[in-house]
């Protein structure tokens, strides 16, 4: 027997030219535009992460305290000494330095086969040319930190932190989200009921008390911040899903299904939740953005990302007392990326919400 729900209805056709004209609408927004491009580049630069950081050590942790505090297109004269076989780039946890490094000042000399330099903490030095594998001129883009490293890697790593938990935190709370709620409005009845309590206790709860308490269950770490903004961002998914399937749950064709037989489970997840992908979609996307806001708030607390991984959040609270002092950039930058990205985040959600209006 052919299943007549292959065939395209008007229904489907009438859904497909809405996606259709909501594209369209999102594609003539110049804001959702500069949003997406703002994402996309933030997202290229976590993805490629190692790759193209100046500093290519795990964490950004190359320390040189001589250097400490650079403003911005500083120069800095440096040594490699003891250079062993070149290694290869890590893309994911980036390649220890096959070298010791040693800056010196660039007023240096060479004479028979010895270099002559003044170590910028210390005395004079004479190395054999046998030990020295390189003298490299290296510039700072955007200077460095207490500890001497460089601030442009630092800030490329920590976007893969932020972008990190966004994805993994949003994907928990999606799942959580759409299948309680789901659950909680196609069955009804008790269902309903202790769905609805367990939604309502957690929305009760102030969400960044409830983020510092699963997070000191877990234990301070990279993965346990993921699992902890998750487990607090499903609520407001929850109660989208439910309210869109309480309206869909009485249309012909789901009744059609029943009548059919179909599985509970089928009706859900093949005629139910494809109708809900508009609304989700606004709600991830501007939670995707207090993700990130509540990562960088806990790594600020100090109970997020831990050193010596990167985090724009803990690269602030490092760095905020400069702000009173000549090297205010410190704090200004990492506070700046995580403003853009919010920014982009909750401009690309009212752009969604705007484009999937058809009341407009």
């Amino acid at each position: 027997m052919r299943n007549p729900f292959r065939r395209r209805t008007a229904t489907d056709l009438a859904g497909a030219s809405l996606d259709r004209q909501a594209w369209h609408r999102l594609r003539r927004n110049p804001l959702a535009i500069a949003s997406m491009v703002v994402i996309g580049l933030f997202a290229l630069v976590a993805v490629l992460g190692y790759l193209i950081t100046p500093d290519p050590t795990p964490d950004c942790n190359q320390q040189h305290l001589e250097l400490a505090t650079l403003k911005p297109l500083s120069r800095a004269t440096i040594v490699h000494l003891d250079q062993q076989a070149p290694l290869r780039r890590h893309m994911l946890h980036g390649t220890p330095l096959p070298y010791t490094t040693l800056p010196i000042d660039n007023k240096y000399s060479i004479a028979r086969d010895t270099l002559f330099a003044t170590p910028l903490a210390g005395e004079p030095v004479a190395l054999p040319m046998s030990r020295v594998a390189q003298i490299e001129s290296r510039t700072y883009l955007l200077g460095t930190d207490a500890y001497g490293r460089d601030l442009l890697s630092m800030l490329m790593i920590g976007s893969r932190v932020s972008l990190s938990v966004g994805f993994i935190a949003l994907a928990i709370a999606l799942l959580l989200g759409i299948t309680l709620g789901a659950l909680a409005a196609y069955h009804g009845g008790w269902v309903d009921n202790l769905i609805l309590w367990v939604i309502n206790v957690v929305w009760s709860i102030p969400t960044v008390l409830l983020v510092i308490a699963i997070t000191f269950a877990l234990g301070k770490g990279f993965w346990q911040i993921f699992v902890a903004v998750g487990l607090t961002m499903w609520v407001d998914i929850a109660r989208i899903v439910r309210g869109e399937i309480l309206g869909l749950r009485e249309k012909e064709y789901i009744e059609a299904t029943r009548a059919l037989g179909y599985s509970s489970a089928r009706t859900i997840f093949r005629h139910l939740l494809p109708g809900t992908v508009g609304a989700v979609s606004v709600v991830a996307a501007s939670n995707f953005a207090s993700a990130i806001l509540l990562e960088a708030g806990l790594s600020f607390l100090g109970i997020g990302v831990q050193p010596p991984t990167p985090s724009w959040g803990m690269m602030v609270k490092d760095n905020y007392g400069y702000l009173l002092l000549d090297s205010a950039h410190l704090a200004l930058l990492p506070g700046l990326c995580i403003m853009l990205i919010v920014l982009a985040f909750m401009v690309l959600a009212s752009s969604l919400r705007d484009a999937l209006d058809t009341r407009r």
